[in-house]
């Protein structure tokens, strides 16, 4: 206790410049070209952001691709972010005012409880008898890559119509690749149709502009593990971890700002050694932040949500800077290539 009460942690995160920026793949277009394809047999877009990162799972793309539909924001995950505390709902009240002017409608959801289930549901079932016909309405549910659609559409599926999954979930990004099939959810009272919700590949940006951006992302999943290295996001994740409560990690070691004093007592503590028992870290790292993504390091936020920062938070200037960085580097590319082809 004297240790964790005399700790400092670091007030700030080094800017890594040099990590990749980009994770927008060909699926991840032509899944958007196909979406939009569709948009106009669809009622409602359910767009699913992860409450760990409310702001940074924000995709812009779907505001300029998906235009003109109304539109359910669901941020999953809930029980990963929340401990149902005062400043948690706090927090939850302060996003939906800040989506206000979007005219979207915002619900937080834990698909593991029936209740928040439900609420979707019952948005659902109330959109479909308000704003359409006898035969039901067809939604469309999209979001970043692995912020829990998938899971979601299961968990819909399960309580609405008592079915068994149909959308395959994963714990890496990429597991849906192409726009599913119409899949009912809720059944219709007046009529002999229902509402029927169409599962879709997550979408990335096509560039992130801020270093701590992509750390938050990749942290939570959003991209593939092997984008970011290992070492840098237990590294991330450790400076979270002393700025929410240091002694979240007391089980391997005191409180600290070094990551790999950190790893090396996580790994001799969790029998992660190689030859002639040297710690392996890479595999410490891993477990890390594992366990963190299951929610045993504790449950926290790890976007600014206060009032001032989401106040300040314009992402449409972000966007417009992402696709020139996106066309910019395409054009480099595609110059490189032609000198390549010329030799």
């Amino acid at each position: 206790m004297a240790a964790a009460s005399q700790f400092i942690p670091r007030a700030s995160f080094p800017s890594l410049d040099f990590l990749p920026r980009s994770y927008f793949l060909g699926h991840h277009k032509a899944g958007l070209d196909k979406m939009k394809s569709r948009l106009s047999t669809i009622d409602l877009i359910i767009e699913c952001r992860d409450y760990r990162v409310p702001i940074s799972s924000q995709n812009p793309l779907f505001e300029d691709t998906l235009v003109g539909k109304d539109r359910l924001i669901v941020y999953t995950k809930r029980d990963l972010g929340s401990r149902g505390s005062v400043l948690d709902h706090a927090r939850e009240k302060a996003i939906a005012q800040w989506l206000a002017p979007s005219s979207s409608s915002v619900l937080f959801s834990d698909i593991r409880e029936l209740a928040s289930v439900r609420k979707v549901l019952d948005f659902a079932r109330e959109h479909m008898l308000r704003d359409s016909s006898l035969f039901g309405s067809n939604m469309m549910v999209v979001g970043m890559p692995n912020v829990g659609k998938s899971s979601l559409l299961n968990a819909l599926r399960f309580k609405g119509v008592g079915k068994g999954k149909v959308a395959q979930t994963g714990g890496q990004p990429g597991v849906t690749r192409k726009l599913g099939t119409s899949v009912k959810i809720l059944e219709h009272p007046h009529g002999e149709g229902g509402t029927y919700l169409i599962d879709t590949p997550g979408v990335f940006v096509p560039y992130v502009t801020d270093p701590e951006t992509m750390l938050k992302l990749a942290l939570c999943g959003c991209v593939k593990d092997s984008i970011v290295p290992s070492m840098i996001l237990a590294d991330y994740l450790l400076y979270h971890l002393n700025l929410q409560d240091s002694t979240l990690y007391s089980t391997y070691t005191v409180p600290t700002n070094d990551v790999e004093t950190l790893l090396t007592n996580i790994a001799i503590k969790t029998g992660r050694l190689q030859r002639q028992g040297i710690p392996d870290l890479e595999a410490a790292a891993i477990w890390l932040i594992q366990r963190w993504r299951d929610g045993h390091l504790g449950k926290f936020v790890l976007d600014n949500t206060s009032q001032e920062s989401l106040v300040n938070t314009d992402r449409s200037d972000a966007m417009k800077t992402s696709i020139s960085h996106a066309r910019s580097i395409a054009k480099e590319k595609k110059r490189v290539l032609g000198l390549a082809n010329q030799k």
